[in-house]
């Protein structure tokens, strides 16, 4: 007789079976970690690869989209489960790993997917992107994941209000601290205030679209989207909202440049400064930092409209070709010029409205880029600093004698907006420019509670735009 123990046949290899919905998910997710890319630019451009592979319908683009920017917006709140869930430092973990970790707690805790279904398809791609070894750990992790949903864990990782109000809105609304403690000061007010602000940053924002004036109208894209996927602007004359989203370069209008996508706060901006009333002459307007071109683009309709000529000034020579795309086909005369504001190839007094949109942090659009949220540093405001009091400075000199100056950014941050402003008609750091302020308000008709003026802060939760930021000044001297 044979004493020997009988082995157990081998289990056969099994190739792991490649998803292409999660696959294009975690190569997006990889490329906004290692280039620091934005994923509203990465993302496109593999749909429509995959698309044109045979590999992808409108559900499998749908599901791609809502795993990278789910887990980009929800990344502060996923890491701080995942900490839990393991016995080594976060900053251990590798990032590719990190990334389908996040991804697949975003499968379990903030979409419908089923949990075993979340958990396999997870692990599986950890196969196919990381090898066998890796996936265990992937497998072992998600299951503890399993234990609680999104309340539980957020009640078990983040903690108490009354004991940090910061650190817990940090990791129920997953922003960094920092961004939570600004975005407090800038709104005031209680705690509903600003867990109504964060909120709005996580949720996806609306597809809107512009008519640019005399060259296309909110009717013909109402007709051209249909009538079950069309809303009107909530306070833009020249908006619609895409209902269902989709594909807005599909739109004649929008391939021609007649109209684009553009955030109704900065339809709001470039339509209050062309409504300011200037006395005397007022065919000179000028955009300061015009890329990548849909503020210069709505005004330089307006202007038309007028017989006024744009002159759209941009540093960046790239930008500066998108400012050219978006203006072609412009019926009034404009000009697209590559120039530093801070430095301008004009004389001073030469123009008539001006329109200086800021480089800033971009704090106000971070439902749009998630991603932001994670790459910004307090100490970018600092860099900003001088740039912004610099372009706001040229742009009061380049303006006449009872011309309008608009200072605009994306940001609601104090030390990018009033502060910035403030500082510049005081002098502080440089000399006082003789200017008032001009109540912006009343040149937002129908939008409520803009405060007390006279500049004007939009907000997500009260405006469902951008933060955006407008204060608008009239040279006295």
């Amino acid at each position: 007789m044979n004493d020997q123990p009988r082995r157990r046949p081998a289990k056969p290899h099994r190739r792991p079976k490649k998803d292409p919905v999660r696959f294009l998910a975690f190569e997006a997710l990889r490329a906004v970690d290692e280039r620091d890319a934005y994923a509203n630019l990465v993302l496109p451009p593999l749909l429509k690869k995959a698309r044109a592979k045979g590999d992808f319908d409108g559900r499998d683009a749908a599901l791609a989209t809502e795993l990278v920017y789910g887990t980009l917006r929800r990344q502060g709140t996923y890491d701080a489960i995942v900490a839990a869930c393991i016995d080594r430092p976060l900053r251990e973990v590798d990032p590719p790993v990190l990334d389908v970790l996040n991804m697949g707690v975003h499968q379990l805790l903030g979409t419908r997917i089923p949990t075993h279904a979340a958990v396999s398809a997870s692990v599986e791609l950890a196969r196919v992107v990381l090898g066998e070894g890796r996936a265990k750990f992937v497998n072992a992790v998600l299951r503890k994941v399993t234990a609680h949903d999104l309340d539980g864990w957020v009640e078990k990782v983040s903690p108490p209000y009354d004991e940090d109000a910061e650190d817990h809105l940090a990791v129920v609304h997953s922003h960094p601290r920092w961004i939570v403690s600004a975005l407090w000061d800038a709104l005031g007010g209680g705690r509903a205030g600003i867990e109504d602000l964060l909120e709005a940053d996580n949720e996806r924002p609306e597809v809107t679209l512009v008519a640019r004036p005399g060259r296309s109208t909110t009717e013909e894209l109402v007709k051209a989207l249909g009538e079950d996927n069309s809303l009107p602007g909530r306070w833009s004359p020249y908006a619609v909202r895409m209902a269902e989203g989709g594909e807005p370069g599909a739109l004649e209008a929008v391939r021609e440049s007649r109209a684009g996508v553009q955030d109704e706060g900065s339809q709001l901006v470039a339509a209050a400064l062309a409504a300011v009333p200037v006395e005397g002459r007022d065919s000179r307007w000028l955009d300061g930092c015009a890329g990548p071109g849909g503020k210069a683009a709505l005004l330089a309709a307006l202007a038309a409209e007028r017989g006024a000529t744009l002159l759209a000034a941009e540093k960046q020579p790239h930008r500066a070709r998108l400012v050219e795309r978006a203006l072609a086909g412009n019926p009034g005369p404009y000009q697209v010029i590559t120039a530093d504001g801070t430095r301008p190839p004009w004389l001073p007094g030469t123009f008539d409205r001006i329109l200086m949109d800021v480089p800033c942090s971009g704090l106000g659009a971070l439902r749009r880029r998630p991603e932001s949220r994670w790459r910004r540093r307090a100490e970018d405001l600092e860099a900003f600093a001088p740039l912004q009091r610099g372009l706001l400075r040229e742009a009061l000199k380049a303006v006449r004698v009872g011309g309008v100056v608009g200072y605009a950014t994306c940001s609601p941050h104090l030390a990018e907006t009033r502060v910035v402003v403030e500082d510049v008609l005081k002098g502080r750091g440089g000399e006082p420019v003789e200017a008032e302020w001009i109540d912006a308000r009343p040149l937002l008709p129908g939008v409520p509670a803009l405060g007390e003026g006279p500049d004007v802060q939009l907000w997500p939760h009260l405006h469902g735009t951008d933060a955006m930021y407008l204060a608008l000044l009239r040279r006295t001297g």
